[in-house]
């Protein structure tokens, strides 16, 4: 195993860790549980055919679904969302090629960066609250609750991707 394996192991097993025991815990107005565990997603290398990110994106989300009692909707989202971040970040660019042997997050400029993980955000929780509540009646409160848990769960991510730079 090299380096980034074990770094990457390390942050899956981390964020599980601190979604379970810290972030599942907060529900501050009702509406509000931060969803920081996707932070792995936005970290992981960016490879042109990397069926590995798919795996481990759907395990990340099968761990927090084990944990929460939450049914699946975890895995099905984090699955989805890894499937469709090369897509999104080639809009976010403006690029249909991407040099993707030097290609990270952390090259990207600030406001592309910030789009890039704010559109992947606001999909992961729509689909959270939309698999959660299921119905057209209760539309109003899954935009809410995708709203008011982004906004939370963005602040978390682009602090941690600003401490995580500057290590770099």
């Amino acid at each position: 195993m090299n380096r980034d394996n074990i770094n990457n192991a390390l942050l899956f097993i981390g964020l599980i860790l601190l979604q379970i025991i810290v972030l599942n815990n907060i529900n501050f107005l009702g509406y509000i549980n931060p969803y920081f565990y996707i932070f792995f997603i936005f970290l992981y290398p960016i490879k042109k055919d990397d069926a590995s990110v798919l795996i481990l994106s759907f395990f990340l989300g099968l761990c927090i679904d084990i944990f929460s009692d939450s049914g699946g909707i975890n895995a099905a989202a984090t699955l989805f969302i890894a499937f469709i971040r090369i897509p999104i970040l080639q809009s976010v660019i403006g690029k249909r090629e991407i040099d993707y042997g030097t290609m990270t997050l952390f090259k990207l400029p600030f406001p592309k960066m910030f789009l890039y993980v704010v559109i992947l955000t606001v999909i992961h929780h729509f689909i959270v609250f939309g698999m959660e509540y299921f119905k057209w009646s209760k539309f109003g409160i899954i935009l809410l609750n995708t709203v008011l848990t982004s906004i939370f769960t963005i602040i978390l991510t682009m602090i941690s991707l600003t401490f995580v730079t500057s290590k770099r």
